[in-house]
């Protein structure tokens, strides 16, 4: 007598370097129904988006080249994943039924409410709704006119860069310090080269107030300021804590070290809106590919029986870009602490533009050939603590 085989639905939340990743890795098994939700009709690259809102480069591809046959694209948001129900609530009505889902929400810019006139007069660009936005209001903006970017991080100092290789009046307004994830001699050549492009670095900073057209300093210093651009931290969907699911300080989705939720055996995180055993990967697209893979196999893991595997993801640096035709590319030990080592310049730039157009590839990969993507292996990651015990139900 022959035995009904009904496929396995996995619906994942996301189409970001993660999620489109774990899609096409899902695709490892036949009999899995996979849908990708994603709010928008095309993949973007965030990390050109400092290049589209400067004019230099563009920042979406076309998903039909990302994804592998049989992967379902529905363009729309999820507004709550009902674990009681198993399906996953859009905003258009509809409801996706799950056997499984992968979270891969990706992160969003944090314009900060507790800074008066932030949300009003400055513009954020970790998404690209509000980096189209930028990029429409900066070509109304006079060439000569006074740019402040707020935030000293990696995004801060790429979009302070190409803005001044294009020849705008910048000021990099550092909270802390200058590229604080990096060693002191990548700090030191990454302010050398903001230094000959005319970029005005304030180190240990505060903006207290955003204005029109000044920024106001917490020291009561004020300048004037066309356009204030917003690059100072990072921020995630609510959808998790939407759905009843526990969360970090931060909203990321608290997980185990297989990345499965904390509260429910059916829902597996990836990238920046994972926090698993309550100690999150730094946010970034190195880490976001792995990860997605890294679901993908937890729920291949959950169909075929089997326990599935715990992260081993380690980081071998960073890379920034300065302008079009410099770049550090910053080195560090497995644990993502920087050491005293770079390459700069012309091939600290070439290093970087590799890095972006692997991103993608690494996914086209993964379409032509599923479970060809490869990642550093790292050792144990920190012992999950108290707070972060497991209360799942069964498969």
């Amino acid at each position: 007598m022959s035995r009904h085989h009904t496929s396995s639905k996995v619906v994942v939340i996301g189409g970001g370097y993660a999620g489109t990743l774990a899609a096409n890795h899902l695709r490892m098994r036949a009999d899995v129904d996979i849908t990708l939700v994603n709010p928008r009709p095309e993949f973007v690259e965030r990390v050109r988006l400092h290049q589209f809102v400067a004019g230099t480069g563009e920042a979406t591809v076309d998903y039909g080249t990302l994804l592998g046959e049989g992967i379902q694209l529905v363009v729309d948001s999820a507004t709550r994943i009902d674990t009681a129900a198993r399906a996953v609530r859009l905003a258009s009505g509809r409801a996706l039924d799950y056997d499984y889902v992968i979270y891969a929400v990706g992160s969003t810019g944090a314009v900060p409410a507790s800074v008066p006139g932030a949300a009003e007069f400055a513009f954020g660009m970790a998404e690209f709704e509000p980096a189209q936005r930028l990029r429409t209001r900066l070509e109304e903006v006079p060439r000569d006119a006074p740019v402040t970017v707020v935030g000293g991080g990696l995004t801060g100092i790429e979009t302070a860069a190409e803005l001044a290789e294009r020849g705008r009046r910048v000021t990099l307004v550092c909270g802390r310090a200058l590229a604080p994830s990096f060693s002191a001699s990548g700090r030191r050549s990454i302010a050398k080269w903001l230094s000959r492009h005319g970029v005005a670095v304030l180190e240990a900073a505060v903006v207290s107030e955003v204005r029109p057209d000044e920024v106001v300093f917490a020291d009561g210093a004020v300048r004037p300021s066309a356009l204030t651009i917003w690059a100072g931290g990072f921020g995630v969907p609510e959808l998790a804590a939407a759905s009843g699911l526990r969360t970090d300080a931060l909203g990321r989705l608290l997980t185990d070290e297989t990345l499965t939720s904390v509260d429910d055996d059916r829902v597996v995180a990836a990238g920046d809106a994972a926090a698993p055993s309550d100690q999150p990967l730094r946010m970034s697209c190195y880490a976001a590919g792995p990860l997605g893979a890294q679901a993908a196999d937890t729920v291949l893991s959950r169909i075929a029986g089997t326990d599935p595997a715990v992260i081993t993801l380690a980081f071998s640096g960073a890379c920034v870009s300065l302008g079009r035709h410099a770049g550090i590319r910053q080195l560090a030990r497995k644990d993502d602490t920087a050491v005293n080592a770079y390459v700069g310049g012309r091939m600290g730039a070439v290093i970087k533009e590799v890095t972006c157009k692997f991103a993608v590839s690494r996914i086209r990969r993964e379409a032509r050939k599923p479970g060809s993507v490869f990642w550093v292996k790292g050792g144990p990651r920190p012992e999950q603590p108290a707070s972060a015990a497991r209360a799942v139900t069964s498969p």
